[in-house]
């Protein structure tokens, strides 16, 4: 199954665009893995010299959102993350920063909205950038790597799943 935005596709092995987020990628706090998604792209435009992946929920009762995950600096020619690459401890990407998520960690943090708040949307994002890398570090907050992105991005796709208890 795969989620469009132009040209560049985003799919994965685990998540169904709509459907429902599988256990092993919700947050340990409720009852999860923790474990990132197998993510793959493809469709990149002319000039994409780097990816940036970017999960967010805008249904977390914050008033601003829940960033879920931040990794940018992904080399051009790395077209996938492999389940669990968002933790750092299995080094699969390690030319990638992986900035901090809103649980205060880096790396992935997976669903975990309020028991009985209903079903959130998980929005999965991967950009394809006009620059090497964004000079930012694993300290920079998402709303810093956003900008960056938005700043330097060719296209990005959308990959959309739903989690609750």
């Amino acid at each position: 199954m795969a989620a469009q935005a132009g040209q560049l596709t985003l799919t994965s092995s685990s998540l169904k665009p709509g459907g429902k987020m599988p256990l092993a990628h919700v947050y340990s706090g409720c009852g999860g893995e923790n474990l990132s998604p197998e993510l793959s792209w493809s469709g990149a435009p002319e000039g994409t010299k780097s990816y940036a992946v970017m999960v967010y929920d805008p249904d977390a009762p914050t008033g601003s959102g829940w960033w879920h995950w931040v990794m940018f600096n992904i080399p051009a020619e790395v077209t996938s993350l492999p389940e669990g690459a968002g933790d750092l401890k299995n080094g699969l990407v390690p030319e990638a920063v992986q900035g901090r998520n809103d649980y205060g960690n880096p790396g992935y943090g997976g669903a975990c909205p309020p028991k009985g708040h209903g079903d959130h949307r998980y929005r999965f994002r991967v950009y394809a950038l006009k620059v090497d890398s964004l000079p930012l570090d694993e300290n920079s907050s998402p709303a810093k790597v956003g900008f960056n992105v938005n700043a330097n991005k060719l296209a990005e796709a959308e990959l959309e799943v739903l989690w609750g208890h």
